[in-house]
């Protein structure tokens, strides 16, 4: 029996999307035989994580579904097992990096990968909590329904059971590392606001994500095309196609690796910063290891703390510093897509040691393209004015901070890659 592990990571409350995603476990249970480890990750506050508990105590058992509802405090004493087993140096530092004190994207799936090793599981399947399944003839429509069939078998065999592929014949043998869709609704990141306060502004503000030497034109196609996922047409039909998938085409919210990836590469502990948690579909396409693209997207949405007094500065703050990690990421991505094949050993298995030395190597990037990118935003937030102009004073005192912890993240994440490996060991055993 295929065991997976199917995770919800939340830190809001969401009791409607935890008894979804429990009918998307008993979905792969009856339909394909898994076993499913239903892992919810919960880093709500208090009272919130007893409103979850009791949702989960609610849910109507289901033959091959096992729940696993896990807050903060328990997370921690599985990490500091681990840490103590695999007997690396820094283990505080360690600790800070799974379990941070500050949001994470990346720590808390890096957390759902270790506990699926020590669960036993063939693959992760990754949803989030400010997102919904959307309905097809009265039915939820589950993105497992591709996920399951193919994930971790050679392409070949996807290939003929009927998949549709644009896949290179010379990659046939490579097992299917990643099954995917993206979203409708909701634009990826909260910032619709800007774009109905100025297109202009909206423009300047998202064109920085991209390197600094593309061109005008590109640099507007990105914009036009960015967190916007597969747009709003609902879903009518199935369409999978076995290929490389192209990061652009697919979301965390709606992903699911072989643990061949996961175990073998972690996703960036940055915290506070948005996108921080999409290295690996980075790393899959790049060593041209074969994935499935579909389209039974996630409906996104937005919650309201973002917009609040105290949620509006935090997000954006995030989502700046989004843009300044790329000056790292976009040099790490260039010399992947150099570096193809070699990315993977004798055995097909991905090298974290090549890529944790792509990381060290970027942090020696001149700043200054940081310096003009905050200057920008500066211009830009003080145009929009409001809380934009009082944000912009706010990042104006950070500045070098920020310009700082840029480069140390990449600096963290590359200490985790290496010793990845140690963990996952250690977590399985």
């Amino acid at each position: 029996m295929n065991r997976i592990c199917l995770c919800l990571p939340t830190n809001r409350a969401c009791p409607a999307t935890i008894a979804a995603t429990h009918q998307e476990a008993a979905y792969a249970a009856e339909r394909f035989g898994a076993d499913v480890q239903l892992l919810i990750l919960d880093s709500c506050d208090e009272s919130t994580r007893a409103a979850h508990a009791r949702v989960v105590a609610g849910l109507h058992p289901v033959p091959g579904v096992t729940v696993h509802h896990l807050d903060e405090d328990a997370q921690r004493a599985f990490l500091r097992r681990a840490v103590e087993r695999a007997g690396l140096p820094g283990p505080d530092r360690l600790l800070r990096l799974l379990l941070p004190p500050a949001v994470s994207y990346g720590a808390c799936t890096n957390r759902a990968f270790l506990l699926a090793a020590a669960l036993g599981c063939a693959s992760l399947h990754r949803r989030d909590s400010d997102s919904t399944y959307q309905l097809h003839a009265g039915e939820p429509v589950f993105p497992v329904h591709h996920e399951l069939p193919w994930l971790g078998r050679p392409a070949a065999e996807a290939a003929a059971g009927g998949l549709r592929t644009d896949l290179d014949q010379a990659l046939s043998r490579r097992p299917v590392s990643l099954a995917g869709a993206s979203f409708i609704g909701e634009l990826s990141v909260d910032i619709r606001e800007i774009r109905q306060l100025d297109e202009g502004v909206y423009h300047d503000v998202v064109s920085l994500w991209a390197p600094g030497d593309w061109s005008e034109d590109r640099k507007r196609e990105l914009v036009e095309e960015s967190f916007t996922g597969a747009g709003t047409t609902p879903f009518t039909g199935d369409r999978a196609t076995l290929t490389r998938v192209d990061p652009m085409r697919v979301d965390m919210c709606n992903i699911a690796f072989d643990r061949a990836v996961y175990e073998r590469i972690p996703l960036p502990p940055a915290t506070d910063t948005i996108g921080s948690d999409y290295f690996l579909l980075h790393v899959v396409h790049d060593a041209r290891l074969p994935g499935i693209l579909h389209n039974r997207n996630i409906e996104n949405f937005h919650t309201p703390e973002r917009r609040t007094d105290t949620g509006f500065p935090a997000y954006q703050r995030r989502f700046v510093k989004f843009l300044l990690s790329m000056l790292y990421f976009h040099d790490v991505y260039a010399r992947m897509t150099t570096e193809g094949d070699r990315l993977l050993d004798d055995h097909g298995r991905i090298r974290a040691d090549r890529i944790a030395r792509l990381l060290r190597d970027s942090t020696a990037l001149d700043r200054t393209e940081n310096a003009w990118r905050l200057d920008r935003v500066d211009t830009a937030y003080r145009k929009l004015g409001g809380r934009y102009a009082v944000l912009a004073d706010q990042l104006a005192v950070e500045r070098d901070q920020l310009i700082g912890n840029a480069a140390s993240d990449i600096n963290d994440f590359a200490y985790l890659t290496e010793v990845w490996p140690s963990l996952i060991e250690a977590a399985r055993t």
